[in-house]
């Protein structure tokens, strides 16, 4: 019969469960919000259903609804507006449901609630802390974050707006992405090793040589390092570059080959000054190899060769001279002692008879034996 009279009357039924709301627009304009239950409704009426597991009123009627029926936006719905500077997050039951950046409404069902809702102000702290992070994150809301990661022995130098350096230690780091424009520059701080190959310098004898030089350095001053110069490392390489071009320029190659040691420690004192002022300490520096180019290189070892030529000349003479006067002291033993001479003779013939078959032995008009019998007598 309820249908039969609809019907007639031009009407018909619109069933919402406990979970629907819905919008009734009559000829262009929003007449009501229906919730859960049975309605009789016109049959030119448009209805636009909702669920409340959204809890977010997502509709292009929602201006006319602000304006033309304000009484039940505000029944029905919470707004929710953000600041310039400010994220908001929304959360129901303890779970974040939404996170709204900057300049920005929403409006939630009222009946889907209640919401806990949470104001952060990025212009005063761009940083998330790591339990929100994490929820934020085990929610899905990682939009309007950003991370940065810092390694162990590293640490980050975080600038807002290119200003404001911060010194970051090793760990994760997550910030708002809709505040100030968060930059991070790792810096290691762990001793580390710098080389300087092939730099080419002319001495004060004009010789031009090669050097490879080594430096030992750790930043000390992360904010400094970064700050003060593009890139410190290249500042080191020029500093080490210009200091020993400065002291091996104003020395002879002869006095450079001969102490390398000295060299090192009057150019080592000028680097570390420089680079202490841009927050580098400085170790050992090293110079560790001398290149000479290859015509030079073949007079040097030429004059090497000679040079010990000649030493091998003098010992070789004082060897001879040494051999000749043990020579003369043995003759001298052998002239005053007949005894001692046949003993020699006796050890020759030994020696002798050891590497041959047959010996035979002529010796004067006694004969070897008979001076044997003598000397056994």
């Amino acid at each position: 019969m309820l249908r039969i009279l609809d019907i007639l009357t031009g009407h018909k039924r619109l069933t919402l469960t406990e979970n629907d709301r819905a919008v009734l627009v009559r000829k262009g304009r929003i007449i009501d919000l229906l919730g859960a239950g049975e309605h009789r409704i016109k049959r030119d009426d448009v209805v636009e259903v909702h669920t409340l597991t959204a809890a977010v009123f997502t509709s292009g009627n929602v201006d006319t609804l602000l304006r033309d029926a304000p009484a039940l936006a505000v029944k029905h719905l919470v707004e929710v507006r953000t600041g310039a500077s400010e994220v908001v997050l929304v959360a129901r039951d303890g779970r974040l449901m939404s996170a709204i950046g900057p300049d920005t409404r929403i409006h939630l069902w009222a009946d889907a609630g209640p919401f806990d809702i949470t104001r952060h102000d990025v212009a005063t702290d761009v940083r998330v802390p790591d339990d929100l992070a994490k929820r934020l994150t085990r929610a899905r809301l990682v939009t309007l974050m950003t991370s940065a990661d810092v390694a162990e022995g590293h640490v980050g130098v975080m600038t807002l707006d290119g200003t404001n350096p911060t010194v970051l230690p090793a760990g994760a780091h997550t910030f708002w992405n809709v505040g100030p424009k968060v930059a991070v520059k790792h810096v290691d701080t762990r001793l580390r090793s710098h080389d300087v190959t092939g730099h080419e310098i002319l001495t004060r004898d004009r010789v031009t040589l090669r050097v490879n030089l080594a430096a030992d350095f750790r930043v000390v001053d992360p904010v400094t390092a970064v700050t003060k110069v593009r890139d410190f490392e290249e500042a080191l390489h020029r500093a080490l570059g210009l200091a020993f071009r400065r002291t091996l320029g104003a020395l002879t190659l002869d006095a450079l080959l001969a102490d390398k040691v000295a060299v090192d420690a009057g150019a080592a004192d000028a680097v570390r000054t420089e680079m202490a002022a841009l927050g580098v300490e400085v170790g050992a520096i090293a110079l560790k190899d001398v290149i000479l180019p290859g015509e030079m290189r073949d007079i040097l070892t030429a004059v090497v060769a000679a040079e010990k030529e000649a030493e091998a000349n003098v010992i070789r003479r004082r060897e001879e001279t040494n051999a000749t006067r043990s020579l003369l002291n043995t003759a001298k033993v052998m002239a005053e002692n007949p005894v001692m001479l046949r003993l020699k003779e006796l050890e020759a013939l030994e020696v002798i008879a050891g590497k041959v078959e047959r010996l035979t032995v002529h010796n004067g008009t006694a004969g070897l034996l008979g001076d044997i019998v003598k000397l056994r007598e």
